[in-house]
């Protein structure tokens, strides 16, 4: 479990309540009608923006803020390493039976690819395509965060802005309304307030987070992609393993090479 998204929110919620305001102060910071015009204005922005389909992958996308890296890629090395082996030992059909024990649905696909004698070029294309169709939709993810970390402090400014035209409307210095002035002008910049607070404490970090985890699963199926290839074209068992680990930064693969096979199964897919 990663827990910096809700950590970070934490202590961003801590300082700016008990540095930034002052908690005995707190009640000058609530006001109903600002939050609803800032939260049910980015809400709305966002429906109006995205499909269903897309809207509907929210929950999905919030559990993988805190779920972490969910790809033990010593694990994977270890896998195409003893594939290797059993490939040239016993030819590329004996890796059908090991097919069949894997969950994940995409190394299954390429496993059974090189089995059917599909040609390299074609392997590639295909599995690539793959890869670029799921990039895309995590893309669009990111995206619509994106979008509400942009929505937020533009209806922050808008809630500003119906404060100021109502505060100057009703502002008449010969009954005294300039001793107003101040509470409401203070109530107009609550929602811009408002809108920052979800924007950088909330939306940018969520798709910041997202794009990290996109990139973990490019990482995996791009190591996933070489290995399989390397299989098809009889590589060295141990060569493969080489040549994955530079999928690494420098200073993790000796730690890679000694943990590949220690970790547990790697979580499939998307």
């Amino acid at each position: 479990m990663d827990i910096t998204t809700i950590l970070g929110i934490i202590i961003s919620a801590v300082l700016i309540v008990f540095v930034g305001i002052n908690p005995t102060k707190l009640g000058n910071f609530w006001d109903p009608p600002s939050l609803a015009i800032v939260v049910g204005g980015a809400i709305c922005a966002v429906l109006a923006s995205y499909p269903l389909k897309t809207l509907a992958t929210i929950p999905k996308m919030l559990v993988l803020l805190v779920q972490g890296n969910r790809y033990n890629i010593g694990f994977l090395v270890d896998t195409l390493e003893e594939m290797a082996q059993l490939a040239r030992k016993n030819g590329l059909l004996a890796l059908e039976e090991k097919a069949n024990e894997i969950d994940d649905p995409f190394f299954k696909q390429g496993i059974m690819l090189i089995v059917d004698a599909t040609e390299p070029e074609e392997v590639r294309a295909l599995l690539e395509n793959e890869v670029d169709a799921m990039s895309a939709r995590h893309e669009e993810g990111i995206n619509l965060f994106n979008k509400a970390s942009a929505f937020s402090p533009a209806f922050g400014m808008i809630g500003t802005l119906v404060g100021l035209v109502n505060m100057l409307k009703e502002m008449d210095i010969d009954s005294g309304g300039a001793s107003s002035i101040g509470p409401a002008m203070a109530t107009a910049l609550i929602t811009t307030f408002y809108g920052c607070i979800l924007a950088n404490v909330l939306f940018s970090p969520f798709a910041n987070k997202l794009t990290v985890r996109n990139e973990e699963e490019l990482l995996y199926k791009q190591i996933m992609i070489e290995g399989i290839l390397a299989i098809q074209s009889g590589d060295n068992p141990k060569f493969l393993k080489e040549k994955l680990v530079t999928y690494v930064a420098q200073k993790g693969r000796a730690k890679l090479l000694d943990s590949a096979g220690g970790g547990g199964k790697a979580d499939a897919g998307e």
